[in-house]
């Protein structure tokens, strides 16, 4: 029988021979056109079911940014933008998720019951306040202090340079002034070669309101229940199965791009979801099929 065929990300800027594929949802749009900043003319992608548009480009590579134009007015970032390089209201960046060169293929993790684990947020951490930043420190928390595990608070990019991390709006961006994409791979890899495992502190409950245009694309937020934070994630009302999608991916995106060994979620009494299976049972049992592939 032949191996299961592990995740990839089918959405946003992805990488293939001779180009970049550009897939987006946005069934509130009657048209979307790709923008490459620095070129011409924009591409008007394709409409597909289910309110996905998408268009194919060749010559492109890493490095090139880009945005959404919807329905031929302002140009918008990618909501499942890899890399948001100049904040939350300026262009996407193309990322080459295979670009990286792991070195801990060797990596098996840590059970859950040896975990002792050290809350980290990388932009107070170190006075530089970045990634790359913590790596210098490793040895002493593990060695001096006993850590077995370091648990980063949310790193999805938010307005501003610091921040609790938890008004994130591009969900798949590491935050620019932490370092961004390349930078949290490098912290990730050298704390597994050091035998550290790293959890990612992530927000599905909401999502911050500045640069959040989420809702220009389609129903991702729905006013049918309240968070203290903000408009709820739609997970039960129409056209959620995208939106739940879009979120599941989220987290295989972390464990999979990005080697995490696992995240907390937080607020969970803050996600609601009435469905006949609840999204926290998705998320658990995709990571948990993704793992074992």
């Amino acid at each position: 029988m032949a191996a299961a065929k592990s995740w990839t990300l089918d959405f946003g800027a992805s990488l293939s021979e001779g180009g970049v594929r550009f897939r987006v949802w946005a069934p509130k749009a009657f048209s979307v056109s790709l923008v490459l900043i620095g070129g011409k003319e924009p591409y008007i992608m394709d409409p597909e079911e289910k309110g996905y548009f998408s268009t194919f480009i060749q010559g492109l590579g890493s490095g090139r940014r880009y945005c959404y134009l919807l329905n031929e007015d302002r140009p918008r970032p990618d909501p499942v933008s890899r890399s948001q390089p100049e904040g939350v209201h300026d262009p996407s960046e193309i990322i080459d998720p295979g670009q990286f060169q792991w070195e801990d293929l060797d990596w098996r993790g840590i059970p859950l019951e040896q975990m002792i684990i050290y809350e980290i947020h990388a932009g107070t951490f170190t006075p530089e306040g970045t990634f790359e930043a913590i790596i210098p420190h490793l040895d002493y928390l593990k060695n001096e202090l006993g850590v077995t595990t370091i648990e980063l608070m949310p790193v999805a990019q938010f307005p501003g340079e610091r921040n609790w991390g938890y008004d994130g709006t591009y969900l798949y961006a590491p935050q620019n002034s932490y370092g961004g994409s390349e930078a949290l791979k490098r912290l990730i890899n050298v704390c597994h070669q050091k035998g550290l495992s790293v959890i990612l502190d992530v927000v599905y409950n909401h999502l911050g309101p500045e640069g959040n245009y989420l809702g220009e694309y389609g129903p991702y937020l729905t006013d049918r229940y309240k968070t203290p934070w903000g408009p709820s994630v739609n997970f039960d009302g129409p056209e959620s199965d995208e939106v739940r999608r879009f979120v599941i991916d989220n987290a295989l995106y972390w464990v999979t791009e990005y080697h995490m060994d696992g995240l907390r979620i937080d607020a969970i009494h803050g996600i609601f979801d009435f469905s006949a299976r609840h999204i926290l049972d998705d998320i658990r049992e995709s990571v948990h099929q993704q793992a074992r592939r």
